[in-house]
């Protein structure tokens, strides 16, 4: 392979290198020939427009990375054509990790998993912008308002796909769709509380997704009213499930805005001395910084603790 075609070739010099090294140059090289694209093609696109969730990787410009998981009614992740796609942010916690960095660094990476019907995966690499409310609408003046309010765009994302590609299905699990019913206490081995009996594996084990847009039923049953679009209620968003408040309540974590707070007063206070002699010549100098400021006749005047 020449230098030029090394270049041409989807993927990064890492995975490259680790093709060579493993021996499956020639099953990488199919691949990108026979499945990667950098577009969506018809079939992806109907893909796409029925999925009610993905899962979404960002990193920072440092590389560091967070992964995360969208969800919505059928079609909330829209296509608007071969190159082009965008989604919508609802209200969260405010923290905004993945919005935050897109902003540092527009490269994300969308993994749409259908476990229903295809058992299939397709992934979409590409470019991201944040895009307020107003701005996507005035492009798109066709996008439809979610009458669910929790459920209203914040802002957009937008992305611009350079690669397009399946996910194989021999891993999927097959789930199915059940009626939704309303959270409660679990009974021992079943779904924890605050999680939803939505759908189940082939074993017809809980996996708390939950059935879609919560505006119609399932084979008759009634519409799902638990979904909690947009909440602020801690406990209705899943409380203190891994105990990490419990943690921080009970002394075994500092809290991150305790921790800041720690690292400003450090900062404010200098570099901290690493060697005994350090440590005295700084007394030294707090001391003498006392003395200067002590009014006269104060007492015994204090000789130091290196004396």
């Amino acid at each position: 392979m020449d230098e030029l075609d090394a270049l041409r070739r989807p993927g990064s010099d890492g995975e490259h290198a680790l093709q060579r090294r493993l021996g499956t140059v020639h099953r990488a090289e199919r691949f990108y020939d026979e499945q990667v694209l950098d577009r969506l093609n018809d079939r992806m696109r109907e893909f796409v427009g029925r999925q009610e969730m993905f899962f979404l990787a960002t990193s920072d410009r440092h590389g560091e990375c967070d992964s995360t998981f969208r969800a919505g009614p059928p079609g909330f992740l829209r296509v608007f054509d071969d190159k082009t796609l965008a989604y919508p942010e609802y209200r969260g916690n405010g923290v905004l990790a993945s919005l935050g960095n897109i902003e540092e660094n527009p490269h994300l990476g969308i993994l749409l998993i259908d476990f229903m019907r295809d058992r299939i995966g397709l992934h979409i690499n590409g470019r991201a912008r944040v895009v307020a409310d107003a701005e996507m609408r005035a492009a798109h003046p066709d996008l439809p308002v979610d009458p669910v309010p929790g459920r209203r765009a914040v802002v957009w994302v937008e992305v611009t796909v350079e690669e397009a590609y399946i996910h194989c299905a021999k891993h999927i699990p097959h789930l199915q769709k059940v009626p939704n019913q309303r959270r409660h206490a679990a009974p021992a081995g079943g779904p924890g509380p605050g999680t939803d009996a939505g759908t189940r594996t082939d074993a017809g084990t809980g996996t708390g997704t939950g059935d879609g847009d919560g505006t119609g039923g399932v084979n008759g049953a009634p519409a799902d009213r638990d979904r909690d679009w947009g909440t602020d209620d801690v406990k209705r968003k899943g409380g203190d499930f891994f105990g990490a408040a419990a943690d921080v309540r009970e002394g075994r974590r500092t809290p991150v805005a305790g921790r800041e707070q720690e690292q400003d007063d450090a900062a404010a206070r200098g570099p901290v001395p690493s060697r005994p002699e350090e440590w005295q010549r700084e007394a030294e100098r707090v001391l003498a910084r006392a003395r200067e400021r002590a009014p006269e006749g104060a007492g015994q005047p204090f000789s130091g603790w290196f004396r």
